[in-house]
């Protein structure tokens, strides 16, 4: 599986404004923690998710998201999930957030988690067979990117052992602005801004097609009327999952 490390190195100028961690998504991934004391954060990046009642330790790759990590946070190395440079069993639980599609061997990063978790670990990471969100329909290639990025979403316990899979809901005000995140919040994606903090529009050629139908499709009304069943929503399955070990 391919994938850029350290594509933040260069996309991630201003990733501690775009991408804030939002408290429900937070509020899941912690309590699949369990009561790990100890806990180690693969991909940590500027630290969102990090929780602040357990010892964390971060691994981050890309020295712009380190140089971003607010004071007082979590100690981090730079390394890779490849080669965690920590011994056996070294953490109660392991976590990542967002991260294993930028692994350029997610089958041994996801070993690496296991063999230095005793407990859980616990990933948050997207079903790429999930079609629904409706981006995919002004970038398609979106759904190309993810299939040579992402193991699919079964395979993970070839790796992890068994895991239980569970939707991990966007709020329509979420505020951690990844690809999903403005699904109600069209006119978003038109904000060059808010583009730069999100991986999948560095990766594909052809942004500026779908940002004209876009933008063509907001101005005319023809996008709320496609998706006004979405406007009476709260929150969207958007095919993003977390994996737990069990």
């Amino acid at each position: 599986m391919s994938g850029d490390p350290a594509i933040y190195d260069r996309i991630g100028v201003d990733y501690s404004n775009l991408r804030k961690a939002d408290p429900r998504i937070a509020a899941q991934i912690h309590a699949a923690l369990g009561d790990a004391k100890t806990v180690l954060n693969v991909g940590a990046g500027t630290g969102n998710y990090e929780p602040t009642d357990r010892q964390v330790t971060a691994l981050e790759p890309s020295a712009e998201m380190i140089a971003q990590r607010p004071a007082g946070s979590a100690p981090v190395v730079q390394g890779h999930a490849e080669a965690l440079p920590f011994a056996d069993n070294s953490f109660d639980a392991a976590m990542a957030v967002l991260t294993v599609h930028h692994w350029t061997d997610q089958p041994k990063g996801l070993s690496e988690m296991r063999r230095v978790a005793k407990g859980p670990v616990v990933i948050y990471t997207f079903d790429t067979a999930d079609r629904s969100l409706w981006l995919f329909d002004y970038w398609p290639e979106f759904a190309t990117l993810d299939e040579a990025m992402m193991l699919p979403i079964s395979e993970h316990e070839n790796w992890l052992g068994p895991v239980e899979i569970a939707p991990v809901p966007i709020p329509a005000d979420c505020s951690d602005g990844f690809l999903a995140a403005y699904w109600k919040r069209p006119e978003a994606y038109l904000d060059i801004r808010i583009r730069s903090g999100i991986s999948s529009f560095w990766l594909v050629d052809n942004v500026d097609e779908g940002l004209a139908r876009l933008s063509g499709d907001l101005q005319s009304g023809e996008w709320y009327r496609r998706y006004a069943d979405l406007l009476e929503l709260d929150e969207i399955d958007a095919g993003y999952r977390l994996v737990v070990t069990k």
